[in-house]
């Protein structure tokens, strides 16, 4: 078998792949000791600082409303849903993501009204008191992986996805 180390777009961490079969794992494959993982190609990623310290990393996909704090967005210089549309309008991505990584970076890069679409919605490390408290508290409540119900804020309604 022919496994290397790649590094997850979605999440940030490596894992391991075969370029024969096309599996992925995040854990070391069965018949392979840590030493030979140290030795495959892209091993060097194993050894990289995941997450600093005392921060998170997350992803979002953000739906601004006529009552966010700044109502315009690459995609509209005025929006004027309400509230309770933007939560529809979020909760369909929900469905759509089904827990996906994949998909959730997908969909925050095509409707995401962040600037961060351009990154598949990740906003990339951060600590405490840097986001906006019902922001922070959810992504600082997730497990790396697990996407928050709709979380509001004064920029809109947002699905959080922690990242590390």
């Amino acid at each position: 078998m022919t496994w290397e180390v790649r590094l997850s777009n979605s999440r940030g961490v490596p894992y391991f792949f075969n370029t024969e079969t096309k599996e992925s794992t995040w854990d070391i494959p069965a018949e392979m000791t840590q030493e030979e993982a140290k030795g495959l190609p892209g091993a060097d990623l194993l050894s990289r600082p995941k997450v600093p310290a005392g921060q998170v990393r997350a992803s979002h996909l953000l739906v601004k409303h006529s009552g966010s704090r700044r109502p315009s967005s690459w995609k509209e210089t005025n929006i004027t849903r309400s509230k309770d549309e933007a939560i529809e309008i979020l909760k369909g991505y929900q469905t759509d993501i089904g827990g996906s990584a994949e998909k959730f970076a997908e969909l925050a890069t095509v409707h995401s009204d962040c600037s961060s679409h351009e990154k598949g919605g990740d906003l990339g490390f951060f600590g405490h008191g840097q986001m906006q408290k019902p922001f922070e508290e959810a992504a600082y409540a997730l497990e790396v992986g697990q996407i928050s119900d709709v979380i509001s804020t004064d920029s809109g309604v947002h699905l959080v996805m922690r990242t590390a």
